[in-house]
C-alpha cells in the first residue's frame, strides 16, 4: 500500500479509506481531463508532462466536509503544476509516497512524507511532482481559519493570516490525531449536510488544531488577547463557559450570568472577542477535544 511510509500505523489505516471506490472522483489517462476536474475542486491550474511520451495516469479521491475537504491525488508521471492563487482557502499538502518540489513566494521546498507544505491563499506557487507522488490534501476555507483566529485573539486581524510553507506534520501528535479522526469520520459514511452541528464542530476542530500546530504570523506577544480591556460581563461569561463547557448552555442563560441583555452579551463578545458567545463555547469545547486527542490515551475517537 502506498501509505506505508507514514510513521503511524493507526494513521496509515485511517488514510486507507481514501483508497475506497466510494471516494474515487476520477481515474484518467487524459491530463487535460484530470486538470479540469482538479481545477474545479481547487483552482484552475496548468499541468504539463515533463517527460515526452510518458503516460499521464491520474487518480483523485475527494470527500467534502463543509468548509473543509479531504483529497488524495496521485500522478504516475513527472508533472509541472502551475495553479492559480487559491484566494479563498488554504491547502495543506502531505505526501504519502514520493516527493515534490514546491516553489512558493520564492521559497523552494523538497516535500516528502516527513515534510508537508502549506499554500496560503495569496501565494504564487509552482510545483513539480515526481513520478508516483501521492499526496493527501486538506482544503480549509480562509473564512473559517480567519474567524477562528479572531476568536482566539479577541480582535480583528490587521493583515492576512499566513502560515510557514514547510510543515513537519508527522512530528505533531495533535495534527496526526486530527487526520486520523477525520478519516474515521469519513469512513462512517456520515452525511454531514444532514448533521450541521457536527459539521461545524469538525470544521472548528480542524481550524483550531492547525492554528495551534503550525507556525503563522500571529504567533507573537503583540497579538495576544486584550484581556485587560474586556468588560466585566464578558470576562464573567468566559469564566463560566470554561468551568461549565461540558454542560448544556444557552445564550439566554449566559446573558443572565453576565447580568446583561442578550443583545448586550452578543455585542460584547463580538466587539472584544470577535465571535458570538455560542461560537466561543464551541471553540472551547473543540480545544478540549484537541487536548484529549493530544494525550494519546483516547480509545474511541468518535466518542470524544
Amino acid at each position: 500500500m502506498l501509505i506505508n511510509e507514514i510513521a503511524s500505523p493507526r494513521l496509515s489505516a485511517a488514510l486507507s479509506h481514501l483508497n475506497a471506490s466510494s471516494s474515487l472522483l476520477f481515474a484518467s489517462a487524459s491530463l487535460e481531463q484530470a486538470a479540469g476536474i482538479v481545477g474545479r475542486i481547487f483552482k484552475p491550474c496548468q499541468v504539463d508532462l515533463v517527460d515526452r511520451g510518458a503516460r499521464a495516469d491520474v487518480r483523485m479521491h475527494h470527500i467534502a466536509m463543509g468548509e473543509i475537504s479531504l483529497n488524495r491525488l496521485r500522478y504516475s508521471s513527472r508533472v509541472d503544476i502551475a495553479p492559480a492563487q487559491l484566494k479563498d482557502f488554504f491547502l495543506v499538502q502531505m505526501p504519502l509516497h514520493g516527493h515534490a518540489t514546491i516553489i512558493s513566494e520564492g521559497q523552494e521546498i523538497i516535500s516528502t512524507p516527513q515534510l508537508a507544505t502549506v499554500i496560503n491563499p495569496e501565494d504564487v506557487t509552482r510545483m513539480r511532482w515526481e513520478p508516483g507522488n501521492d499526496q493527501f490534501l486538506l482544503r480549509i476555507s480562509r473564512s473559517l481559519l480567519e474567524s477562528t483566529l479572531m476568536g482566539q485573539l479577541g480582535q480583528p486581524l490587521n493583515g492576512p493570516l499566513r502560515f510557514d510553507s514547510a510543515f513537519r506534520w508527522q512530528e505533531n501528535p495533535a495534527w496526526c490525531a486530527l487526520i486520523g479522526y477525520l478519516m474515521e469520520c469519513a469512513s462512517q459514511g456520515l452525511d454531514l449536510d444532514k448533521h450541521r452541528l457536527i459539521r461545524q464542530q469538525i470544521e472548528q476542530l480542524v481550524a483550531t488544531t492547525l492554528l495551534n500546530s503550525h507556525r503563522h504570523n500571529y504567533q507573537h506577544p503583540g497579538q495576544q488577547k486584550r484581556a485587560a480591556i474586556r468588560p466585566s460581563h464578558v470576562r464573567r461569561v468566559q469564566e463560566y463557559i470554561h468551568a461549565h463547557a461540558h454542560e448544556t448552555l444557552s445564550a439566554e442563560m449566559l446573558a443572565e450570568i453576565g447580568g446583561v441583555s442578550l443583545r448586550g452579551l452578543y455585542a460584547g463578545f463580538k466587539n472584544f472577542l470577535g465571535v458570538s458567545p455560542m461560537q466561543y463555547l464551541r471553540d472551547t469545547r473543540m480545544e478540549r477535544v484537541r487536548a484529549e486527542l493530544l494525550t494519546g490515551e483516547v480509545n474511541n475517537v468518535t466518542g470524544v
